[in-house]
């Protein structure tokens, strides 16, 4: 019967689908920068990170900046707030990724591992 009700309903169909395709949202608890830097090279660092993996990056004050990725039809905005040592990333806002208020589409939590180890990587300027 279950088969049956989730053949025949494409609104079932689609929430089975995105269920099996959201994970925990993730969040950096406090990752670190490679090497010594002030703010102002901390946030070259972020820079070069975040444009090389599609991030569009807007400095809201020094120690943070927000980042928003579009692809296709999906959107990720995020914050990283960041001192001469640290950093986090914080989710802000999706379109398309699914987000019911802690779960988001799998492919998001990709992007900010991908991002975090950039950032994390990225060689003093």
């Amino acid at each position: 019967m279950k088969r049956r009700l989730l053949a025949t309903s494409p609104v079932l169909l689609a929430a089975a689908v995105l269920a099996a395709c959201a994970q925990q949202i993730y969040n950096t608890g406090g990752a670190t920068f490679s090497g010594a830097g002030t703010l102002d090279v901390r946030a070259r660092q972020i820079d070069g990170a975040a444009g090389g993996l599609g991030w569009q990056l807007n400095h809201l004050r020094p120690g943070v900046a927000r980042a928003m990725l579009n692809l296709r039809t999906h959107v990720a905005v995020i914050e990283i707030a960041y001192d001469e040592t640290r950093f986090t990333i914080r989710y802000v806002s999706s379109s398309n990724l699914g987000y019911d208020g802690s779960s988001i589409h799998k492919n998001y939590n990709g992007w900010i591992r991908n991002l975090e180890r950039a950032i994390s990587q990225q060689p003093l300027p």
